[in-house]
């Protein structure tokens, strides 16, 4: 899953905010190095991330990309998913994502020191720019892929190619989320819990 499906995964407070979104930018071991709502999330996020990839939902979707650009799919996938999300918001959360938004944005300044360089690089242009209320627009995560296409160092043109793909599949993409993702809330809850005891 990408930003916005992580931050929306762990909305019960700030920090786990926080730590959701940190997944994607620390890769050791957090054990000791983190508050403990920060450290369960980071943690958390590294089992969302395997279940996504697992769930029969999401390997049906991501055989609808051609070989050359498969690879590339689970990318293509998690920003196009923040994308439905954004666009069935209320479907899912009954408070406005803008409102959760602010709430994650003041958690990000307040956590500023525990952020990694990355990340509090990227936050201020996060912020300012409001990208994770963006995704509504499909130009947002046509942006989405661009910019982390940049970041390959090699071959970052067959994931812009694998816009057209989701264009082509849009339907079936949004469908293929739309069952996937009551089990990751469920998944997520059910980890989150069976976590606490780790970290506190």
């Amino acid at each position: 899953m990408n930003y916005l499906a992580h931050i929306f995964l762990a909305r019960h407070n700030g920090a786990a905010m926080v730590g959701g979104i940190m997944g994607d930018f620390v890769k050791a071991d957090v054990t000791g190095r983190y508050p403990p709502d920060v450290a369960r999330e980071i943690q958390l996020h590294r089992y969302i991330d395997s279940y996504t990839d697992s769930h029969p939902a999401v390997k049906a979707s991501a055989e609808l990309f051609p070989e050359g650009r498969r690879r590339y799919a689970g990318i293509l996938l998690d920003v196009f998913y923040d994308h439905v999300l954004s666009l069935q918001w209320q479907r899912w959360c009954d408070e406005p994502r803008q409102a959760m938004l602010d709430r994650f944005y003041a958690a990000l300044a307040e956590h500023h020191a525990l952020l990694p360089d990355r990340l509090r690089a990227m936050a201020p242009h996060m912020v300012e720019l409001n990208w994770l209320n963006a995704y509504e627009d499909f130009a947002a995560v046509e942006k989405a892929i661009e910019r982390i296409s940049q970041r390959l160092s090699r071959n970052g043109a067959h994931m812009r190619e694998g816009i057209a793909d989701v264009r082509e599949h849009y339907a079936v993409l949004t469908q293929g989320f739309e069952q996937f993702f009551p089990d990751l809330m469920r998944f997520a809850e059910e980890r989150r819990a069976a976590m606490v005891g780790a970290y506190s």
